[in-house]
């Protein structure tokens, strides 16, 4: 197939719900804290096994974790330092090393006389930089990687008081797409989340929200928590709330109570086609944080399980591929989201800006 043609028709996959990933994007792949020198971990993002490590200054870098010779997991080796001082990957397989840009520097088989310039062997490099305690990974349409960010790792507002103070992870059976409009949306709560300090199917009344473009997506505007959301409560005071989406699968809560404030971002990195590794991380200054924290992280664990729950319930229906209905208002954010996700790629194959679809609106539901 021409080039074109692949090129097209991976757009077109890209396009479709519940098939294929966005490129030349930044993905969350591992929180700062967990990637310590000399360590080396093995993560898989949208199909590819990378290998994500920190040298000895502080770097981070990513590499494919397969060896070109014999195809060993480079994850399985260990960080070793060469006579220049330059820190390498070694192969747990027959030793090759590589640098951390990918470069091979050594094959130890080889004897002299036996000609071939090992500097021309190399293992694709993902370009890897940290952003407030995080560590994003660039994940770009050219397979060679090759191409370099045009634009740096997302940051978020409130991210206060050093490290998180709850970090919760699991896996959902699912694409990607079906786990960012689970997530986004308004209206499943009351069935899904029914705990008696948040909501359930009796206390439900009409809402209406105001909606605005943000970089990348959109955001529902800072505005009072609803009366039946119980657990803002424990904040205390008058707090004000706005909920960001940003492609590629970045959601977050920014809460103010007076001058204390409250981050919960909640990350979604594709592992595969039907397995998204969903990472909630919160931070605050807020009091309530360090008093009530065994109860707050339990509150949220259980709000993640439950939509696991679900997603897992809904893969029984999913799996004869039925036709979804999307319905005004309350499915307008999974319709935004998708005309997202078209945009970007559509930008991207054409060499152009990104232009945001969304347009300011009042969206309108009963939960």
């Amino acid at each position: 197939m021409p080039e074109g043609d692949a090129t097209t028709a991976r757009a077109a996959e890209t396009a479709r719900f519940g098939r294929g990933f966005l490129r030349d994007i930044w993905y969350f792949a591992a929180l700062s804290g967990d990637l310590r020198p000399g360590k080396l971990q093995r993560y898989e993002i949208l199909g590819e096994p990378i290998l994500l490590g920190r040298r000895g200054d502080g770097q981070v870098y990513a590499l494919r974790d397969i060896c070109p010779h014999r195809a060993a997991p480079l994850s399985a080796g260990r960080l070793v330092r060469e006579a220049g001082g330059s820190e390498v990957v070694e192969c747990p397989y027959h030793g090759w090393r590589f640098k951390t840009d990918g470069v091979c520097s050594a094959i130890p088989s080889m004897v002299d006389g036996q000609a071939i310039d090992v500097g021309r062997i190399r293992v694709r490099r993902y370009p890897a930089q940290e952003s407030q305690g995080m560590a994003f990974v660039w994940m770009a349409s050219d397979a060679r990687g090759e191409a370099e960010p045009d634009q740096p790792p997302p940051t978020f507002p409130g991210v206060v008081g050093g490290a998180p103070k709850l970090v919760d992870r699991m896996v959902f059976d699912s694409h990607i797409d079906h786990a960012v409009i689970g997530l986004m949306d308004p209206a499943h709560g009351p069935y899904v989340h029914q705990n008696w300090w948040w909501r359930s199917p009796a206390s439900q009344h009409d809402k209406a929200k105001a909606f605005e473009p943000r970089e990348a997506g959109f955001a529902m505007a800072r505005h009072a928590p609803s009366k039946n959301s119980y657990a803002y409560k424990i904040l205390g005071g008058a707090p004000k709330t706005e909920i960001v989406f940003r492609l590629p699968g970045l959601r977050y809560e920014h809460i103010e109570v007076g001058p204390r404030q409250v981050l919960s971002l909640t990350c979604l990195t594709p592992v595969n086609d039907g397995k998204t590794r969903i990472t909630q991380i919160m931070w605050s200054d807020h009091w309530a944080f360090t008093l009530l924290r065994p109860f707050i992280a339990s509150g949220a664990r259980r709000f993640l399980r439950q939509d696991a729950a679900m997603v897992n319930l809904q893969n029984e229906g999913l799996a004869y591929d039925p036709t979804l209905m999307w319905i005004d208002d309350a499915d307008r954010q999974a319709k935004w989201y998708q005309a997202l996700k078209r945009e970007w790629t559509t930008s991207r194959r054409e060499g152009r800006p990104f232009a945001n679809p969304v347009e300011p609106a009042v969206l309108r539901w009963r939960s």
